[in-house]
């Protein structure tokens, strides 16, 4: 088994975090912009990304779009869906067929 070694990176705000991987992204300023409500508080930062990086920003935007849809975004997985399906069940709505 190997392990990934993990490389000292600071981010724009000054933050210090550890990364294995090619991702920019940095944990503190990610919590810092995690909504404190509505559905893509539900959502993992990956997730949220993946609907704001497509301009969704509210359950009317995300019903335009089929599940399909949706899981053919970068970041996005199946552990959402159930989420954001009773999200849009609580305001009538639904993703599109």
């Amino acid at each position: 088994m190997t392990t990934s070694k993990k490389t000292l990176r600071t981010c724009e705000k000054g933050h210090k975090f550890y990364k294995s991987s090619d991702c920019p992204t940095c944990p503190t300023c990610e919590q810092e912009r995690k909504p404190e409500s509505g559905f893509l508080s539900l959502l993992s930062a990956p997730a949220r990304r993946a609907l704001e990086n497509k301009g969704i920003t509210t359950l009317e935007d995300l019903a335009i779009y089929s599940e399909k849809e949706i899981l053919q975004f970068h970041g996005m997985g199946q552990a959402s869906l159930p989420k954001l399906r009773a999200a849009l069940e609580e305001k009538g709505l639904s993703f599109r067929n």
